[in-house]
């Protein structure tokens, strides 16, 4: 089954980052040299993706703006001779259709993926949420998409997560399959307190779903906060068609918080040649300090 279509979640307003994020979306916000959303596109382009849909709020354009072709600074850099600048995000442009649908109230994670239900028509797709960035001999989204293939029912990314973490997450519960080296999910309960949480796999941003997602989002009543949870319909979905929780390879972090985000570009900086020869030495200083 061919997996064409991925939903990013953009809409949020970037709190944990202000006044950073008061004019730039945390998305934009560099990882060394780069902006974050372009090394998750860049993991969509490695695992087949072949359109991107933005699910973005008003006043967040520059997101969709920044996966264009065209405009002044390409002029300049042009005439200039320096376009290969933006030879990585030429190559992203090219390979990738990206289309935007507007998230207009902030309704939770269901209510967003849902938002884009008419873009992605009755077809399976992904949803990748910008907040993680997996870093993995073989994409993230890719190794869900085996899975995906062989089962065709819907499957989400899980990692274990420590005990007073729990509550942060989706956790999930079901049986485990040491051939497929998957879960069979029979329980999924969204940030639960320890003593109530089926285990510590919890779910983390990525997910290949079946178009009936959309239909249980739209039965699904809003929570105590007034938000549509993408994990509530996931349950329904288990119950339903099934659903599979695959503990993926590689390591993930969260840079929707700013140790993340610190955490993030000091990994990245080391396989960036001039980054690493710079900051080797300042690290180095630091760790003496300590």
């Amino acid at each position: 089954m061919i997996l064409r279509k991925a939903v990013i979640p953009a809409a949020g307003l970037g709190t944990r980052f202000l006044s950073a994020t008061k004019v730039v979306p945390k998305e934009l916000l560099p990882i060394v040299d780069r902006p974050a959303l372009e090394y998750i596109v860049e993991e969509l382009l490695e695992s087949g993706i072949q359109e991107v849909i933005l699910v973005i709020s008003p006043g967040k354009e520059i997101i969709f703006d920044h996966f264009t072709l065209g405009g002044t600074l390409e002029e300049i850099l042009v005439k200039r001779g320096q376009i290969s600048l933006l030879s990585r995000l030429e190559r992203l442009i090219k390979q990738i259709k990206f289309r935007k649908v507007y998230q207009h109230e902030a309704l939770g994670l269901g209510h967003a993926v849902l938002c884009a239900k008419e873009v992605v028509g009755r077809e399976p797709f992904a949803v990748v949420l910008p907040d993680d960035l997996v870093k993995a001999r073989k994409p993230c989204l890719a190794q869900l998409l085996s899975a995906f293939k062989t089962e065709s029912i819907s499957t989400i990314a899980l990692e274990k997560v420590p005990k007073d973490q729990v509550h942060c997450y989706g956790i999930v519960g079901g049986n485990f399959s040491e051939e497929s080296n998957y879960f069979r999910l029979n329980t999924i309960v969204e940030k639960p307190s320890l003593d109530k949480a089926p285990s510590q796999w919890a779910i983390i941003g990525r997910y290949v779903l079946t178009p009936t997602i959309f239909d249980l989002l739209e039965q699904t009543p809003p929570g105590k906060i007034g938000e549509i949870q993408l994990t509530d319909a996931l349950a329904k979905l288990a119950e339903i068609e099934g659903v599979i929780g695959i503990p993926f390879e590689g390591k993930r972090i969260d840079i929707g918080q700013p140790v993340g985000f610190v955490e993030a570009n000091l990994l990245f900086a080391m396989e960036h040649l001039e980054a690493k020869k710079a900051l080797a030495p300042v690290i180095e200083q630091f760790t003496r300090l300590k």
